[in-house]
């Protein structure tokens, strides 16, 4: 049982653990990466989280039954 809570102060919070399933952190401008078509929403998703959290653009076009996956900016 709690009987007492103590209030601190400059205690760092620790940085979010991000782990990517892409190789988004690695990419250089004009890297790409392929993931099957049945992935297309899941990398789309990706893309877009990645790249707010990043400061980065990718940009994803499905060529038949892959979809490919660009560093932009």
């Amino acid at each position: 049982m709690i009987t007492e809570i103590v209030t601190e102060s400059g205690v760092q919070m620790p940085k979010p653990r991000v782990v990517y399933a892409y190789p988004y952190e690695d990419m250089e401008v004009g890297d790409s990466f392929v993931v099957p078509l049945e992935a297309r929403a899941k990398v789309l998703n990706a893309n877009y989280r990645a790249g707010k959290r990043l400061g980065r653009a990718f940009v994803a076009r499905t060529d038949g039954e892959v979809v490919r996956v660009w560093r932009m900016v």
